[in-house]
C-alpha cells in the first residue's frame, strides 16, 4: 500500500510553514526540500515540495501560488492528554496572527484549520449518560480555548 501524506498548498509559506509545525510538535522533522529553478512561478530558490513529519506522520507542504487557501472544510486535530498540552498547542498555532475559533478550533497564522481536544471528551462521551454529556456539550460550545475542569465539573453537575 502506497503511503498517504497530506499535502497543504501555500503560496510561497510551504518551507517557513513546514518549519513552524515541525517546532510545535515533539517527533518532528523536516525531509526532502524540492526547490523552484529558474523561470518557474516563484524566484529560484523557492521551497517547491517540503516533505515534513508532524509526530510521527508524514505530511507536504506546496508552494502552488495564490489559487487555493484553506477552508474549515479540512482540519486537524490534535489530541491532548491533559491541560498543558491544550494550552501549549492553543498558544503556539495562535501565536502570531492566529484566530480562536468556537469549540477548541483554532486557525493557525496561515489559515489552517485545528482542533485541539482533550481525551478527556472521548472517556466522557463512552461513559456518560445523555445528561452528563448534554451538560459538556453546554459548556464547551461557550468556549473558545477547551477547559477540562470546566467540562468535567459539567459532566458531573457541579454548579448547576
Amino acid at each position: 500500500m502506497p503511503d498517504i501524506a497530506p499535502c497543504l498548498w501555500f503560496d510561497g509559506q510551504a518551507e517557513e510553514a513546514a518549519r513552524f509545525y515541525t517546532t510545535v510538535f515533539p517527533n518532528s522533522s523536516i525531509g526532502t526540500i524540492s526547490r523552484y529553478g529558474e523561470g518557474a512561478p516563484f524566484p529560484a530558490g523557492t521551497a517547491l515540495l517540503v516533505e515534513f513529519t508532524l509526530h510521527g506522520r508524514p505530511f507536504q507542504a506546496l508552494n502552488g501560488g495564490p489559487h487555493f487557501s484553506f477552508s474549515e472544510a479540512v482540519s486537524f486535530s490534535a489530541d491532548c492528554a491533559n491541560q498543558d498540552e491544550i494550552d501549549h498547542y492553543w498558544s503556539a498555532l495562535i501565536a502570531d496572527g492566529g484566530t480562536p475559533g468556537q469549540c477548541g478550533w483554532l486557525k493557525d497564522r496561515y489559515g489552517l484549520s485545528w482542533q485541539i481536544v482533550p481525551d478527556a471528551i472521548v472517556r466522557m462521551l463512552k461513559a456518560g449518560t445523555a445528561e452528563q454529556i448534554g451538560r459538556m456539550y453546554g459548556a464547551l460550545f461557550a468556549m473558545t480555548k477547551l477547559d477540562i475542569a470546566t467540562l468535567e465539573a459539567a459532566f458531573q453537575g457541579e454548579g448547576q
